[in-house]
Parts: structure tokens; C-alpha cells; sequence
């Protein structure tokens, strides 16, 4: 599946702060390292405790499932990676 630049750009919103929306989901995905977790798993929040940040890797990426977001997806979180972090990795090469 393709996800328009739109649709990420809109998706992106949700790993802001939302503590409460993170909070009501089921599960959790971080579009940095690509894990999928339940909420209950994180341990640290970060601007005013209102943003996760991923358990496994520590990035403040994550978004949870009461977005209404494919957070399970996994091709979704690659595209999310690939918009918000994959420019800066490609510039490094």
C-alpha cells in the first residue's frame, strides 16, 4: 500500500502529544525502530509528559491505535520512518 505524503503528514500529528489517545489505544507503534507494543509498556514521557517515547528504542515516535492509524502496519510505520526519519539517514550516505 502507498500512504500520500497528505496522509503522513496528517498520521505524524498523533506522535505529538497525546498522551491521552496513547493512553486509550490497544496498541502502540514506533515509526523509528518499526516495534509494535501495548501502551502499558512505556515508561517515559517527555514535552510536559505528554509524548510517548518508544520503550524499545526511546524515540518519541510513537502513535497509538486509538489514532484510528494502521499502527499494527508494518508498512505503514516504514513509510512513516521513510518521510519523518528516512531523509536525514539518506543524506548521511
Amino acid at each position: 500500500m502507498t500512504f500520500s505524503e497528505d496522509y503522513l503528514t496528517a498520521a505524524h500529528k498523533h506522535s505529538g502529544p497525546q498522551r491521552a489517545e496513547i493512553e486509550a489505544s490497544s496498541i502502540c507503534g514506533c515509526f523509528y525502530c518499526l516495534q509494535i507494543f501495548p501502551p502499558d509498556e512505556i515508561d517515559m514521557w517527555v514535552n510536559g509528559e505528554q509524548d510517548a517515547t518508544c520503550p524499545k528504542c526511546g524515540i518519541d515516535s510513537v502513535i497509538g491505535s486509538a489514532s484510528g492509524l494502521p499502527v499494527s502496519d508494518h508498512e505503514f510505520l516504514r513509510a512513516m520512518y521513510d518521510r519523518w526519519f528516512g531523509r536525514i539517514a539518506y543524506a548521511e550516505n
